[in-house]
């Protein structure tokens, strides 16, 4: 009996201390997956915006410059703001070096184009010249802009009648322009047409101009969520 009651102590004893541990849940297993890319995406996403820094626009303009390579950035910066915020789907997410306005980006260029051209690379960015539709998007646009001319998707060179540059027509709101404008002036000596692009004033309120004038710009284009 002494004998037997010794052996079932060490055995006892020893299933104890070599217990294994409880093997991982298959939640937590998959939680750990599910972060692990974001949360390298984020250290390096952290690295480059330290490296290249939010205000240092001749470095984002040449990141930007493959648009494969700032959806990428576009990406890992999303991916990190997910990571952050514990997989929130709230908010909005833009892309370095835009400005954030509900679900809305924008992005006020520093590099002066002709509006064509600035046309061209707003689309080539996924995005548009400016359409301000709202009291909104106009407060927080001309809050951004002013004391710098800017053209928005505003012209009437397609049909003689003014329009946004998705088409749809506008409707004519003298308050929002400067005194006597539009006036499709002639007299610009930069060659054939009148002024057929609209333009943020210093003063947030619009003026025409003749469309290969090179100015600043501002796109737009709906947020990713974050």
């Amino acid at each position: 009996m002494t004998t037997e009651y010794r052996d079932s102590m060490e055995d006892d004893s020893s299933s104890f201390w070599n217990k294994e541990p409880a093997p991982m849940t298959f939640s937590r297993t998959s939680r750990i997956r599910r972060w692990l890319a974001p949360a390298l995406t984020a250290a390096v996403l952290l690295i480059l915006v330290i490296a290249v820094g939010a205000t240092n626009t001749k470095m984002l303009n040449q990141i930007c410059s493959s648009n494969h390579l700032c959806r990428t950035v576009t990406e890992l910066k999303c991916s990190f703001e997910r990571f952050v915020n514990n997989g929130s789907v709230s908010g909005a997410c833009c892309p370095l070096g835009w400005e954030t306005s509900g679900s809305t980006c924008y992005f006020f260029s520093k590099v002066p184009l002709s509006w064509n051209d600035a046309r061209d690379w707003c689309n080539a960015h996924e995005s548009h010249l400016v359409i301000l539709m709202t009291d909104s998007d106009w407060d927080f646009v001309t809050a951004q802009s002013t004391g710098t001319f800017y053209w928005v998707g505003l012209t009437d060179e397609r049909t003689g009648k003014w329009e946004w540059v998705n088409q749809t027509p506008y409707v004519m709101n003298r308050r929002r322009w400067k005194p006597g404008q539009p006036d499709s002036w002639t007299g610009h000596g930069l060659g054939s047409g009148d002024e057929d692009c609209a333009h943020l004033h210093h003063d947030g309120r619009l003026n025409d101009l003749h469309c290969s004038t090179r100015l600043r710009f501002i796109c737009q284009k709906r947020s990713q969520s974050s």
